[in-house]
């Protein structure tokens, strides 16, 4: 399987990442494992989650997907197989929230704790924490990959200004820096990423792991009148947010260009995103072995030059001003 590099890290990732938040909140322990296991057979190898999730669940408290995959590293032993990214910055509590050094350090040891290693591959600020300066959160990352604790970091979330003022610092102070980007970005939500770090990410060589790569569902093609709204919990924000003209638009870009291709518009989704310059590796979750082996095919596929570009002209945000 094809490898990509995320940014200069050395760290050498499949296209296709694998969300973790699904774990402990649609996903039990039991399924979890087994999703797991079949990422690992099938190379996607590269796992994304966060210290937060899944908070927002009754009786969670945060930590449960961390808790999860830490359970299946120690009944499986595969560490070494698999590339973990986590995160750090959202609220856990009272007083456990933030980009301070004191916290960080606090956070990565409840992290590695959860996830029964002793080294996390990317860590990553999930918020940009303006009360706290860049120098004293790159210099708590800096710390951590001195120690062997984490191998690169990541930022998540963050303006492009911002991202390059934390690259100059880092360089000036010879500080680690933000090797990669999770921004929000597919092929509706493309003008915020495109226009305001795209730029900077290019110009700086970060990699870009890009999560609601599939638009919260609706680039599968599931919601294409009001009344889908009832095929799932979110379905009558998916629909409100995108069930418009230019919507509908990338949705038949996408069934024209899936049947021509004999693929689904999910596959033909994730395809196009793989081979945006810029992108990395978006980032997808599945709640079934069914749905993973969909994703994972999207790996192979490959978009033509036509088919690229008519998928481009039809979800390009400048048709919307």
């Amino acid at each position: 399987m094809e490898k990509r590099t995320l940014g200069r890290s050395g760290i050498a990732v499949p296209p296709l990442v694998f969300g973790g938040n699904v774990f402990g909140w649609t996903v039990d322990q039991t399924t979890s494992f087994n999703l797991l296991d079949a990422l690992v057979e099938k190379q996607l190898n590269f796992i994304d989650t966060a210290d937060v999730y899944s908070a927002w669940v009754k009786g969670n408290h945060g930590g449960e997907s961390e808790t999860i995959i830490g359970n299946w590293l120690k009944k499986s032993g595969k560490r070494d197989a698999v590339i973990i990214a986590t995160k750090v910055g959202k609220p856990m509590g009272e007083g456990k929230q933030g980009l301070s050094a004191a916290y960080i350090r606090r956070a990565v040891e409840d992290s590695l704790r959860r996830l029964q290693t002793d080294y996390i591959d990317l860590y990553q600020s999930h918020d940009d924490d303006q009360s706290v300066s860049l120098e004293e959160t790159l210099g708590a990352f800096d710390a951590l990959v001195k120690e062997g604790k984490v191998r690169a970091i990541g930022a998540s979330n963050y303006q492009g200004p911002r991202l390059a003022e934390a690259l100059r610092i880092s360089e000036q102070n010879g500080l680690v820096r933000y090797e990669t980007l999770q921004p929000q970005y597919n092929l509706y939500d493309r003008q915020d990423f495109e226009q305001n770090l795209e730029p900077v990410v290019t110009r700086h060589g970060v990699g870009v792991i890009n999560y609601y790569a599939l638009a919260s569902g609706f680039l599968s093609g599931k919601y294409r009148a009001a009344e889908d709204a009832a095929k799932s919990l979110r379905g009558q924000s998916v629909i409100e947010r995108y069930l418009n003209d230019r919507g509908l638009r990338i949705l038949g870009a996408l069934d024209a260009v899936s049947q021509r291709l004999h693929a689904t518009p999910t596959q033909v989704a994730l395809a196009w995103q793989m081979r945006r310059p810029g992108i990395t590796a978006p980032i997808v979750s599945a709640t079934s072995l069914e749905q993973l082996n969909e994703l994972a095919k999207a790996v192979t596929l490959t978009i033509g030059d036509e088919d690229y570009h008519q998928l481009d002209e039809a979800s390009a945000w400048k048709n919307t001003l």
